[in-house]
């Protein structure tokens, strides 16, 4: 579609890298995972949309 190929991605890659550095990468990639996964399931039509999970507190009881 835009004619990347694989030169192209890995300066992209390395940009990045210098950009946000290596320790951030897992929570960008896991952000951007969540927000994949809601934008399906807002377009299938469910209504729940995750924007933190919910941990269960039993001292709270």
């Amino acid at each position: 579609m835009f004619g990347f190929g694989m030169p192209e991605l890995i300066v992209i890659l390395v940009i990045v890298l210098v950009v946000f550095g290596a320790g951030r990468l897992p929570e960008i990639g896991a952000a951007l995972g969540k927000s994949i996964r809601n934008f399906k399931r807002s377009s299938e039509g469910k209504e729940e949309i995750e924007i933190k999970p919910e941990k269960k507190d039993e001292s709270s009881k």
